[in-house]
């Protein structure tokens, strides 16, 4: 059914629905219909945020719709054939670049970008074109029991993780970490942490640690949530994990966050991080294209993305909100991982680019680990 749906698409676009890049495109009124995944829990925050917008724009009016997060794919896809599209949609940069494959995004003009984390920004383009802009990231951090780390280092690599993998075995029956390699996408994000040329190096690093028992079996199967479990039992001594996994650890495991510390996430041979990210994108096919921009940069700008930061615990993308104290300082452990995630943000381009079937890429390089590891 989403291949059939793509096919439609590409119809439209061949069928000449393509608009021009945005310096105009203003439609026959000023109601920006705006599309958002899962937001409805900061409906205050959104209503303010709109409210002063609408202010500082006499005229323009915000229409917000918060999608269900499972819904969001299926209804885009649906509204981009529509002959009346949102004019901004929050999406996941995965299934923007699909669009943007497609010919279904607005290409936005990059003078427009200059508030924010330009490494982020670069992420988000294809053909070096410029087709969404960025919301919201995360960046997980290498969280860490003290205790059972005894006085061994934190490693900085998965070189220096498999290093000391025996050790942390022979010493305390302890597993150093589980990577859950065949949830989603953590295989490919760990390969963009290396060089193309060495992708069987990789592969072969976790198939020893398997072999060896230095890694759980359940590594290949099971998932993050899992691996949170056992950290909070005690019986792996590394999760790499996003600084929210920190109040879970308080609440259901109060021990082991009284022995836990943070460190930045493990890396490979380019020192590169992973992080994930929410972004806006603009239909081609949207009525309302220059004021559906200014909105999306009034929503990223410092004074907006520093308000929605405090309220969840989501990374800023505006530049000058990322050098806000509530990123540079720390007092205690969730937000000295803030800080550490934040500082992540300024080495996160990856190897590997979104590719028009990037799904069924990292299906393939998940059943190849899976294959690899059990022969």
């Amino acid at each position: 059914m989403f291949r059939k749906l793509i096919v439609i698409i590409v119809c439209f676009i061949l069928a000449g629905c393509i608009a021009p890049l945005i310096k105009g495109g203003r439609g026959d009124g000023s109601e920006v219909t705006f599309w958002t995944l899962q937001m409805n829990d900061f409906a205050p925050y959104m209503n303010s945020v709109i409210a002063e917008f609408e202010a500082q724009n006499p005229g323009m009016k915000i229409k917000w719709v918060d999608v269900p997060f499972s819904e969001g794919e299926k209804r885009t896809l649906a509204a981009i054939l529509s002959d009346n599209p949102p004019d901004l949609i929050n999406l996941n940069p995965d299934f923007s670049a699909l669009l943007a494959q497609r010919g279904a995004l607005q290409e936005i003009d990059p003078t427009q970008t200059g508030q924010f984390n330009q490494e982020i920004l670069n992420t988000l383009k294809y053909n070096d074109k410029l087709y969404s802009l960025p919301w919201y990231a995360t960046s997980a951090v290498t969280i860490y029991n003290k205790k059972l780390l005894a006085s061994l280092s934190v490693p900085k690599t998965y070189e220096d993780l498999g290093k000391i993998a025996p050790v942390i075995r022979q010493k305390t029956g302890a597993y150093a970490f589980m990577p859950n390699l065949t949830e989603n996408d953590t295989m490919p994000r760990i390969l963009n942490k290396y060089p193309k040329d060495k992708e069987d190096a990789v592969f072969d690093y976790f198939r020893k640690l398997y072999k060896e028992d230095l890694i759980p079996k359940e590594s290949i199967t099971q998932t993050q949530r899992e691996a949170l479990e056992k950290y909070m039992s005690g019986q792996i001594v590394f999760l790499q994990a996003g600084p929210n996994f920190l109040l879970q650890i308080k609440e259901n495991a109060p021990a082991t966050y009284a022995e836990t510390d943070v460190a930045p996430q493990i890396t490979g041979e380019l020192g590169q991080n992973d992080f994930s990210l929410m972004n806006l994108v603009i239909p081609s096919r949207a009525r309302h294209k220059e004021e559906a921009l200014k909105f999306a940069l009034f929503l990223t700008n410092e004074k907006n993305q520093l308000e929605l930061a405090k309220l969840t615990n989501i990374l800023a993308v505006n530049q000058k909100a990322l050098q806000d104290e509530f990123y540079t300082k720390y007092d205690d452990l969730p937000s000295k991982a803030r800080v550490i995630s934040a500082k992540q943000l300024n080495k996160v381009n990856p190897v590997f680019l979104p590719a028009r079937n990037q799904k069924e890429i990292n299906t393939q390089i998940n059943l190849k680990i899976q294959k690899l590891l059990l022969d």
